[in-house]
Order: structure tokens, then C-alpha cells, then sequence
């Protein structure tokens, strides 16, 4: 998993399906607006669990691991995956992951540890996807690296 060189705005025109498309447009753009000043990167390659993902990812923060060296990543991923978008919310405070903290008022969502699993975005709670979006930015140090 790394950084690639391919612009994301680029990437985001290259999705042929005009719904996914225009739907991962909003999400970028709803993304950009909560997070301002923060970097925003196209992550390509293997990712958790072996799959191989295209991720952009918004701010660069040092993600601590428990038993190796802190990695370099992003605080917020938005994924595309086959039936589902996915965004990742590497935010994190001593009650753990953000994501959980604002599950219950995201609307028909899937939370896991840091990520929120939607089919479509009107099934996601705009207003409290903005407010953990900036709960993100707020709570995260400007990008570390």
C-alpha cells in the first residue's frame, strides 16, 4: 500500500459508471470541505486482508501500532468496493475509533472498527457525516508527515 501518482481527481473521472461516479465526487467533496488544508492522496495496493483497493486518502497522520513502528496514513480513506462505498476514519481518542462514537446517528450505515460501510449516500445522515468529518479534522494534528 502506497501513495500512487495518479492525480485523484483524475481517478475519480475515470469511474465509468456515471452513478458511482457522481456519487464519489459528492463524498470527495463533502470529504475536502470538512477537512480543510489537509493533503489528499490516491493509496494503491494490497490493503487489509489482502485485497487489492484504491483508496483516497485525505490528511497524512502517524497511526500508532500496537506491537510495530506507527505507520504513515491517512485520517480519512473513501473506497469504492464492489456493492458498497467504505470510508475509513483513522481518528481516534481514548474511547477508540470516532466512527463509533457517531454510529448510531449516521443513518443506515455499517460500522467496523474504523470504517463505515454504505450502499448508497442516501442512506447516510449528511449532517452527522459532516459533523465526524470535522470531529476528524478537529480532534487530529495537522498532517504529521
Amino acid at each position: 500500500m502506497e501513495i500512487a501518482g495518479t492525480d485523484p481527481d483524475h481517478y475519480l473521472r475515470s469511474i465509468e459508471a456515471d452513478e458511482i461516479r457522481d456519487t464519489m465526487i459528492e463524498l470527495d467533496t463533502i470529504i475536502r470541505t470538512a477537512l480543510p488544508g489537509r493533503q489528499r492522496d490516491l493509496w494503491r495496493g494490497t490493503f487489509w486482508g489482502g485485497t487489492d483497493q484504491t483508496i483516497i486518502g485525505y490528511g497524512h497522520i502517524l497511526q500508532p501500532r500496537p506491537r510495530d513502528p506507527d505507520v504513515a496514513w491517512f485520517l480519512i480513506g473513501l473506497a469504492r468496493q464492489t456493492r458498497n462505498y467504505s470510508l475509513y476514519v483513522n481518528a481516534t481518542d481514548d474511547d477508540g475509533y470516532l466512527a463509533h462514537a457517531y454510529a448510531g446517528r449516521l443513518g443506515n450505515v455499517k460500522v467496523g472498527a474504523a470504517s463505515i460501510g454504505f450502499t448508497t449516500l442516501a442512506n447516510v445522515n449528511a449532517d452527522a457525516l459532516r459533523d465526524l468529518l470535522e470531529a476528524a479534522h478537529d480532534m487530529t494534528p495537522a498532517d504529521s508527515w
